[in-house]
């Protein structure tokens, strides 16, 4: 029986193993992918920690995927061996529960997660539901398509559903792996894109990227220099301070957004602040595969790209520490050799 290396966690906390297992079938609904390249994301610490509620060992990490439609299980149409696929964290939806029928399959009552409750891309061949599944334009390469599944979808999906216009002022808080795809995806909308990091370094850097205008919170107040612009359709908060979050609050537009796309352990408000001026505060989850796919399609038409740091898989171990540090600028991303 022919074998496929994955890179499996034993256990929570466990080391990473790459060991051999046989290469699966795909069953009805079910396709199976080689795997050319595999993003790793912060959110794959839910496996190597065990954070995840519910999480069964070995397994495979992965939710940033991509590579080549290898072959499909029965019942499979319209995707056909040979075409170039993506999935990402949302790794498909019944159709039956009611969210599914109400059209909200993000919010699919028995959804799976790739590379948390089923095996993801840390490996040579993946077995996903076609309902998972992105093509990927032939203007991205596997490595740059990677990433754009998971922080670009999230990033992009969250922008083009906030209710900003183009000409509008959106703010874009952090410019790390979510928000440097934040900045470039709202300057090819035509939004009026603001950037808020700490320190004064980063400026000329955002600016490449797009933004019109810098904020540097380290020096200045966030919200006080958003009022200046005129106050801000549209905060994307990509941190995960909770505090940097609020002290962004009072920058928002009247009817203005702060959404949320990273997770504070709390966010603290003043519920003054949201009844003035009508703002309010939402959260966003990523998206479905074709979410993904506009994501995918939107990159490749307007040149955004994820700056990326690229590891051969058996280098897994250092690639994932070097994602754990926050040192990597920005996405760090595996690659099979496929």
């Amino acid at each position: 029986m022919a074998k496929m290396r994955v890179v499996q966690v034993p256990h929570p906390k466990g080391p990473f193993e790459i060991v051999e297992r046989p290469i699966p079938e795909p069953g009805a609904g079910f396709v199976r992918i080689k795997v050319q390249a595999c993003g790793i994301c912060h959110s794959d610490t839910f496996t190597k920690e065990g954070t995840f509620p519910g999480l069964e060992y070995p397994r495979v990490p992965g939710h940033e995927v991509a590579g080549i439609l290898d072959a499909v299980g029965p019942g499979v149409v319209d995707w056909t061996p040979g075409q170039r696929v993506g999935v990402g964290w949302h790794g498909g939806y019944c159709g039956r529960c009611e969210p599914c029928r109400r059209g909200e399959l993000f919010a699919c009552q028995n959804s799976k997660i790739t590379g948390i409750t089923t095996d993801g891309g840390y490996a040579e061949f993946m077995i996903a539901p076609v309902s998972a599944l992105a093509l990927i334009p032939a203007d991205l390469s596997a490595v740059e398509a990677a990433p754009l599944v998971c922080a670009g979808i999230t990033t992009f999906n969250s922008l083009r559903n906030s209710g900003a216009c183009p000409g509008d002022v959106v703010a874009i808080l952090g410019v790390g792996g979510l928000g440097h795809l934040g900045v470039q995806f709202a300057a090819k909308m035509g939004l009026k894109t603001v950037a808020i990091a700490r320190g004064k370094d980063k400026e000329p850097f955002v600016k490449k990227l797009g933004a019109w205008h810098y904020i540097d919170s380290q020096t200045q107040d966030p919200a006080a220099e958003l009022l200046k612009l005129g106050g801000a359709k549209v905060i994307i908060a990509t941190v995960t301070d909770g505090d940097a979050m609020s002290a962004t609050l009072g920058g928002l537009a009247i009817n203005g957004t702060l959404m949320v796309l990273g997770a504070p352990q709390s966010l603290t408000v003043a519920p003054s602040l949201l009844i003035g001026g009508r703002r309010s505060i939402k959260g966003w989850y990523s998206g479905t595969s074709i979410d993904s796919q506009d994501t995918l399609a939107f990159s490749a038409l307007t040149g955004v790209r994820a700056m990326n740091e690229v590891f051969p898989l058996e280098r897994v171990a250092e690639a994932y520490e070097r994602m754990t540090s926050g040192k990597a600028r920005f996405r760090v991303v595996l690659t099979t050799g496929a």
